[in-house]
């Protein structure tokens, strides 16, 4: 694609990467047919094609952003599925990024839109917040029908009930069983800790038995996802530093650190991007490089160290579902699959397993009826396989399958990790007691 920017805007090192970005596209349009906004609307400018075109258009301009570009940005999932298909290895990730961050500095949206936002960008990264938050929502549930739009989408994700907090995400050490191998830190995240925190008492089961040192650093936070992906790009360097900063420290004091562990696939991409988001930072980039270098999701980890201690014994039959950011932003494709099915697990992929299913961060909440669809369409695909349960690694896709896999005798939801405990000794998830078919394996 042919650009067109004065060198003055070249200067700008966020110009001159999307430049380079821009200048790679060649129009093919192979993008158009992954793309779920497309394959849901056909509009071409909600597909990545449109939306470079948009982008474009804006950077050159110098002016401020436009209804248009943020109308059609907004609706983006930053799926990254257009990266997995283009030919021509356009790095899409990075110039919608730029756009978001574009849009935040030059175009105020309306006051709902930004009270919806600074809420979000304040709530979900804070666990306690979160946590009370959570409880309000509860008890407005009832109402989530009749409340119009993102109000009515809010209510909708609240979960009926909430665990209290686990004792592993404070800041600790659990010491491997038997001969250490790694030492690992673990990201609590957020928003999961609150909604699932089983997830990571089984992560630490697991990798403690696979003889991994897990780490709980303190002042360790959100990754940063979330106001990353909304422009807010002061915020999103400020978490990234932070956990930076908070894993430096836990290797000064219990020992350097191999791995950082990610259980939820959309955080394991944005702390391995720390080395670009912080690239033009002097006094960070080194410091991030280090850290993306070192991170890794929880099954990247255990298909190096090879599943141990497997349990015989009967197994439900189950969907994965492949998280957008795990197969298209980590280009993680067959570690999951491969671990399940050696832990005796027999694994089915539903139709259309490239589509995201509309969690996206927050866009369930700020694109409900986009969302909707979304959801919808993966629930058909996983229902048709006839499975027990449905298997996925983030916590964003567990909690918008699971809404929309709310008929009864719908498969219960369990993240990847969960299972893989169950199958190593640990103990069997608590929303899978119900499943009745399970099959038994003769596993060695």
């Amino acid at each position: 694609m042919q650009t067109d920017f004065t060198l003055a805007q070249l200067n700008d090192p966020d110009i001159a990467a999307s430049n380079d970005i821009l200048r790679k596209c060649v129009h093919c349009g192979f993008c158009t047919a992954t793309c779920p906004t497309y394959v849901l609307k056909g509009d071409e400018l909600d597909s990545p094609r449109g939306r470079i075109y948009l982008m474009k258009q804006a950077f050159e301009s110098g002016a401020p952003a436009t209804p248009k570009l943020v109308k059609h940005l907004d609706r983006c999932l930053s799926c990254l599925s257009c990266m997995t298909t283009c030919p021509a290895s356009v790095d899409y990730m990075h110039l919608v990024d730029h756009g978001r961050v574009f849009i935040e500095k030059t175009y105020t949206r309306p006051w709902f839109d930004r009270l919806i936002r600074n809420v979000l960008a304040i709530v979900l990264p804070n666990p306690k917040l979160f946590r009370f938050a959570l409880l309000g929502a509860m008890m407005g549930r009832p109402l989530a029908g009749v409340l119009p739009g993102r109000l009515g989408a809010m209510l909708k994700l609240a979960p009926r009930s909430i665990p209290g907090q686990s004792p592993v995400d404070v800041a600790q050490v659990f010491k491997a069983e038997g001969k250490m191998k790694r030492r690992v830190a673990i990201l609590s995240g957020c928003a999961q800790q609150v909604l699932r925190p089983a997830i990571n008492e089984a992560t630490v089961r697991l990798l403690t038995r696979q003889g991994c040192e897990v780490v709980v650093a303190a002042n360790q936070g959100c990754c940063g996802a979330l106001v990353h992906h909304m422009g807010r790009e002061h915020e999103g360097h400020e978490a990234a530093k932070r956990n930076i900063s908070a894993w430096e420290s836990a290797a000064s004091q219990y020992g350097d650190i191999d791995d950082i562990v990610i259980n939820a696939s959309g955080c394991g991409t944005t702390v391995k991007d720390y080395a670009w988001m912080l690239r033009n930072d002097d006094a960070w980039a080194a410091r991030a490089a280090e850290v993306s270098g070192k991170t890794r999701d929880v099954t990247e980890i255990l298909e190096g160290l090879g599943l141990s201690d497997v349990v015989d014994g009967p197994r439900p039959v189950l969907a994965y579902h492949s998280a957008c950011s795990m197969q298209h932003g980590q280009q993680i494709k067959t570690a999951p699959v491969n671990l399940l099915q050696a832990a005796g697990f027999e694994v089915h992929q539903p139709a259309e397993s490239h589509l995201c299913c509309g969690s996206a961060g927050t866009y369930n909440i700020m694109q409900p009826e986009w969302a909707a669809e979304l959801g919808a369409r993966k629930a058909g695909n996983i229902q048709r396989l006839g499975v027990d349960i449905v298997a996925t690694g983030n916590i964003g896709c567990l909690t918008q399958i699971t809404e929309y896999l709310k008929d009864d005798g719908a498969p219960p939801v369990v993240h990847t990790v969960e299972l893989l405990d169950w199958a190593t000794g640990g103990p069997m998830p608590q929303n899978i007691g119900s499943v009745k078919n399970m099959t038994q394996n003769n596993m060695h």
